[in-house]
């Protein structure tokens, strides 16, 4: 494999302000006309982003003026899009990318869930040393696969600024599921704070964002449903912990604007068909902290893929789709009618909306977001099957006071049963707990939690999707259509866990930081 750097003449070391203000003020000058035309890559157009197919590409990182909110901001793009220009390949080929960093900071690209030699991956400080400001980087790697993936920037905050886009890898041999349609639906998050800032706000208030916490009205609603006694019980419980109930999301509406294909709510994006059609969407989760219910009211999604691999198909109302995770489902709309593409936050503090539509005019009602999920004190494993009580009551031990100290489970980010660790149990699909081996780990204030009981609930849907009406997708619906190409079983197991302080927002395996 060649990996080389390349420096371009005349480049010689800037101040990172006067940098970043240059190439911004070029950018925003003279915005699409900046990026030199693609000698290699064929482009073409779909309203969201621009798709470059062919097996050689020049990407360019940049600065590129956006205005998602009614406040221009400067965002982090590749060839000035946001999002980044979907990469359509070819399984079998060998690709070649070049990027140029004409930002004021080391940058990257990470190709996202792609077999690769590792120093080609594109992590800085893991597989290379990134690419400095005005450098080129050349990636070269045969596609050994198929399916729907994505890349982004693994450099500094550059993701949440707009780096990231779609890849698509059409299959070497006919594609099974070939549609009428093929749309990439491509979800994230866009702030106009600096997420320095943000970052900095969490590190100090892990709960900053979350403005939908319980009020005196609602525990006057739980003494009338639970009596008093119940409602103190399980309020002295959430106390110890030093947690609360709605605590689904550390970023939320708050701050975030959610775009499907890089349109906020306000426009959302537009996807044609015609009758008779079948549609196929690849729907990814590029955000960089949301968990996305996904459904189109009226239409059942026959979901085909994961992570791009191809499962048994099976047919849902909703699904809830977690960072960097990929679905691709196949629809068939009715010629006549429009329908709403809605994909609302886990903590429905906000959604991505688009529309499915015969006629570019033709638009379907959005519905309302459902009411905001709470959290149990079996979703946080101290339900009657998932209790553990490993941290104590208190601060103890060094154990820092706060608003998570004390409590054993882990962060329920992913709204999902089973996420209590990476330990992999294949027999444990009923809710009981699972007795695991924990390492000698130390609590302190690097550490307030390991989970000492985690359960494993893989036919679970979620915190706010359970008995909503809906079919709901679960992992446990989510069956290889080929078989394992290796059918040994496990010569060993390894157990890592999944650590951190939420208060002090510090994460880790087995206390371990990256």
């Amino acid at each position: 494999m060649m990996i080389h750097y390349r420096r371009e003449a005349g480049d010689t070391p800037r101040s990172e302000s006067r940098r970043r203000f240059v190439l911004g003020a070029v950018s925003a000058g003279i915005g699409m006309a900046a990026v030199p035309k693609l000698s290699w890559a064929t482009p073409s157009q779909q309203d969201g982003a621009t798709t470059l197919r062919g097996n050689r590409f020049d990407l360019q990182a940049g600065y590129t003026k956006v205005n998602f909110t009614g406040h221009e901001r400067l965002a982090t793009t590749v060839n000035g899009g946001l999002p980044a220009p979907t990469l359509h390949w070819r399984e079998g080929e060998d690709v070649v990318l070049h990027l140029r960093n004409n930002l004021s900071q080391t940058s990257s690209i990470h190709w996202h869930g792609i077999i690769l030699p590792t120093e080609m991956d594109g992590v800085p400080g893991l597989s290379f040393a990134g690419v400095r400001p005005g450098e080129t980087f050349e990636y070269r790697f045969k596609l050994r696969q198929s399916g729907t993936y994505w890349y982004h920037s693994h450099s500094e905050f550059q993701e949440q600024t707009g780096m990231y886009g779609a890849i698509v890898i059409d299959p070497r041999d006919p594609d099974r599921f070939a549609c009428d349609r093929d749309y990439v639906v491509l979800l994230s998050d866009w702030t106009d704070e600096d997420p320095y800032r943000i970052y900095a706000k969490l590190k100090k208030l892990s709960h900053y964002y979350n403005v939908k916490q319980r009020t005196i009205f609602d525990w006057w609603e739980e003494v009338q449903q639970k009596g008093l006694r119940g409602t103190y019980r399980e309020r002295a419980m959430w106390n110890r912990m030093r947690m609360k109930a709605s605590d689904l999301s550390d970023v939320t509406g708050a701050t975030y604007t959610f775009l499907m294909n890089g349109h906020p709510p306000a426009t959302g994006w537009t996807g044609l068909f015609k009758r008779g059609e079948q549609v196929r969407l690849r729907f990814i989760n590029a955000s960089s902290m949301t968990l996305f219910d996904l459904r189109i009211p009226g239409l059942q999604m026959k979901v085909i893929a994961a992570d791009g691999q191809y499962i048994d198909p099976v047919s849902v109302d909703e699904l809830r789709i977690s960072v960097a995770e990929t679905y691709d489902v196949i629809v068939a709309p009715d010629g006549d009618t429009a329908y709403t593409v809605f994909a609302q936050t886990i903590d429905r503090s906000g959604y991505a909306r688009g529309t499915l539509t015969p006629d570019a005019s033709l638009r379907a009602a959005v519905p309302e977001m459902d009411p905001t999920p709470v959290l149990t004190l079996d979703d946080m494993g101290h339900g009657h099957a998932g209790h553990a009580a490993h941290a104590p009551a208190g601060p103890q031990d060094g154990q820092p006071s706060g608003d998570h100290a004390g409590h054993s489970g882990v962060h329920p980010e992913s709204g999902r049963q089973g996420a209590h660790t990476s330990s992999f149990h294949r027999h444990h699909d009923h809710g009981e707990a699972i007795p695991v081996h924990r390492a000698d780990i130390k609590l302190g204030p690097h550490i307030d939690m390991i989970a000492d009981a985690p359960r494993y609930r893989l036919s679970d849907p979620g915190v706010g999707l359970r008995d909503n009406g809906r079919r709901v997708l679960t992992y446990a619906d989510l069956r290889s259509l080929q078989p394992t190409a290796d059918p040994r079983p496990p010569a060993r197991e390894i157990e890592l866990h999944l650590t951190g302080n939420m208060e002090r927002y510090m994460w880790s395996f087995d206390g371990v930081k990256f």
